[in-house]
């Protein structure tokens, strides 16, 4: 599987780019994990050397950090039964990655956070009075 598609190599460079901003907080744009054990990863950034991911990274000891890691030592690594770490093609999120850093460290995992966030996502928003006199009682 290729780790990083053009579109995907495209987004996490201009977030690398954008990092100098003061509010800089992307959301991720590609979730990896290894399909037989727990570790996941979720990146925001590619920096210049178009090896060095910025994001959280998970290695399923229960204590997810923010930090550095490399796209070749992910795309190095050799599971069981010929299998390497995968791309998670269905993700996608709106949230950020501070937002996705703290979750994960109260629920001890990439992967509960994921439950987490994707529920509040997905959870339908509630229509707004548009009419002052609405939502006043009477």
């Amino acid at each position: 599987m290729i780790l990083l598609t053009p579109e995907l190599h495209a987004a996490l460079c201009v977030n690398a780019h954008r990092s100098a901003e003061v509010d800089h907080d992307p959301a991720p744009v590609v979730k990896f994990f290894n399909p037989l054990g727990a570790a996941t990863w979720l990146a925001t950034e590619l920096y210049e050397d178009g090896d060095t991911l910025f994001g959280l990274a998970d290695l399923g000891f229960g204590c997810p950090e923010l930090g550095c890691f490399s796209l070749s030592e992910l795309a190095g690594i050799r599971l069981a039964v010929g299998l390497g770490i995968e791309r998670d093609i269905g993700f996608s999120t709106t949230v950020s990655l501070s937002v996705w850093a703290e979750t994960a460290r109260r629920a001890g995992s990439i992967s509960q956070a994921q439950s987490i966030i994707w529920r509040i996502e997905s959870a339908p928003v509630p229509e707004l009075p548009t009419d002052p006199e609405d939502g006043k009682g009477g």
